[in-house]
């Protein structure tokens, strides 16, 4: 049953792939992204429909999906006990007899995500572990505190040792179609984020239709964003098929003209071992095998990793057992 594959993790995406360094931003270029919606969501709506791949595959694509996680608590009542919980799944997400019966020992997920106030305890629990510890920034999620109090809080978290920091764009200068204003402001969230990655966050489901979410990841992915990502979570709508399409395009006509590659992160909403694959064959149609790594791609998701787990556990054993025996800790 030993179902050996690859899994690049452990690694940020600056060991991997050169760093986003942006480009001028092009006004006339922003302005002449369109989408066609009905075609969009004709494509997307294809891909849960079709026979997605059994046995091994599946056993194999999930692993996958787990390398891809960044396991995440973003709770008012976080303690450094919870923080430290999560990071021991994170380090072993699977039951050790799972993994040995699948030839997937030493399997862990792509990142843990944490307020900054949790960054240094993640960091003691996932010692000697390389596994990157993220931070959400920027006044997260509504992304509307003083300006310079979102740069203060990046520089923090950096401080304090986040590898990844998950900021949130202002939605009004995507809904004022104020594009220099959006550039200028992920330029400086970048450069706060010195060597530590950055994944702008669009909150896609606040931006009033997918030209709008084309026209925010393009102009992100200029000013130099090493990710984009659809959701905090926390809005009404989040991750979607229709919406990741519209993404995973933008990064594609990206990288033909620039060379540099942007990872891509969906979150809120997948909680499903299904859509995960889902997620993973879009990806693999989309933009080909090179992004279905963690340096490059990412699930916002913590509730998904139980399920993958369960999955997992009927994979070895034949049988399915209770969802809280699948707990984060």
């Amino acid at each position: 049953m030993t179902i050996r594959t690859e899994t690049a993790q452990t690694h940020l995406p600056q060991t991997l792939e050169p760093r986003n360094a942006g480009v001028p931003l092009d006004l006339d270029q922003v302005a002449a992204v369109a989408v066609n919606t009905s075609a969009v969501e004709r494509r997307a709506g294809t891909l849960p429909g079709r026979r997605t791949v059994k046995k091994d595959y599946q056993a194999a694509w999930l692993c996958r999906a787990i390398s891809c996680i960044d396991l995440t608590t973003l709770s008012g009542d976080d303690t450094a006990g919870r923080v430290a919980r999560l990071c021991a799944k994170a380090r072993q997400p699977v039951r050790a007899d799972l993994l040995y019966a699948l030839g997937m020992e030493g399997l862990s997920v792509g990142a843990v995500c944490v307020y900054h106030d949790m960054v240094a305890p993640a960091r003691r629990a996932l010692e000697g572990s390389g596994i990157p510890v993220a931070a959400v920034s920027t006044g997260f999620p509504a992304g509307l505190s003083p300006f310079h109090l979102r740069l203060a809080e990046i520089e923090a978290s950096v401080a304090e040792g986040a590898d990844e920091i998950d900021i949130v764009i202002s939605r009004r200068h995507v809904l004022t179609g104020d594009w220099q204003a959006l550039y200028d402001e992920m330029q400086a969230f970048r450069a706060a984020c010195r060597n530590a990655h950055v994944k702008a966050i669009l909150a896609t489901g606040e931006l009033g239709g997918l030209r709008n979410v084309a026209r925010a990841s393009l102009v992100c992915m200029m000013a130099g964003a090493d990710f984009i990502k659809t959701s905090t979570g926390k809005e009404s709508v989040n991750a979607t098929l229709p919406v990741t399409l519209v993404m995973l395009r933008a990064i594609r006509a990206y990288h033909a003209a620039t060379g540099y590659r942007v990872g891509y992160k969906p979150a809120g909403g997948i909680s499903k071992a299904k859509d995960a694959l889902v997620y993973l064959s879009m990806i693999k149609e989309e933009l080909g095998d090179r992004w279905l790594r963690p340096d490059l791609f990412r699930f916002g998701a913590s509730s998904l990793l139980g399920d993958i787990e369960r999955q997992l556990e009927h994979h070895v054993t034949g049988r399915y057992s209770a969802g809280w025996r699948h707990g984060l800790g």
